[in-house]
């Protein structure tokens, strides 16, 4: 008899919590090893289950990552799609700014996992990009420009503004080894990150 959970039916507390623990490990594993280096044992262990029990619950490493990734877009996307038109310009698009700084800053590990698929050509979340980023992005770049053109915004080019908002943000999350380093005192590098942050994105959005 197939003891797999039953998609139909509502999951139970524990299989939830199984789950939850299972993508928790996960997420670790995957982070630090990407696609390739990771493996069912490691996430296993990680779980502090069997690789049997993980099994259970997902069927391969590649149904584990793809769930991963799916909910991660979800939360990333989120603060962009909240860009709205009756904002102030120079304060919606800060306040974007620093919800991506502080989404590197507490949230390192899903930022690497979304990176390293990135780098290895997106080959699982391609069409996700094409169906749910690229049109939200495209959105986006058009009320930037209407602010631009209303004299709101300063001459930027919208596209190249939102992926330069990703470039350095996300490098505290992605290159969090070497930043560990160069700024040891994580307190006092994250507060002169934001200070900095803040202060070259309102220099360069501000009409």
């Amino acid at each position: 008899m197939d003891a797999r959970p039953d998609p139909e039916k509502k999951p139970s507390r524990i299989q939830q919590r199984n789950r939850r623990r299972i993508l928790e490990a996960a997420l670790d594993v995957f982070s630090a090893e990407g696609f390739r280096g990771a493996t069912l044992d490691a996430i296993a262990e990680a779980a502090g289950m069997s690789k049997p029990n993980v099994l259970y619950y997902f069927d391969s490493k590649e149904t584990i990552h793809v769930t991963l990734l799916n909910g991660l877009m979800e939360t990333w996307v989120e603060p962009l799609r909240a860009l709205r038109d009756d904002a102030d310009p120079v304060e919606a698009l800060m306040a974007y700014v620093m919800t991506k700084l502080e989404m590197s800053r507490t949230m390192p590990r899903e930022s690497r996992l979304f990176a390293n698929e990135i780098l290895q050509g997106a080959p699982r979340m391609g069409p996700h990009l094409q169906r749910g980023l690229k049109p939200l992005f495209d959105r986006k770049c058009a009320l930037i420009s209407g602010w631009v053109q209303a004299g709101r915004l300063a001459e930027i080019d919208p596209a190249h503004l939102l992926m330069t908002i990703w470039a350095v943000t996300q490098h505290y999350a992605d290159f969090e080894a070497q930043v560990a380093v160069l700024q040891p005192d994580r307190r006092d590098g994250w507060a002169r990150a934001e200070r900095h942050v803040d202060a070259m994105f309102r220099h360069l959005l501000t009409p």
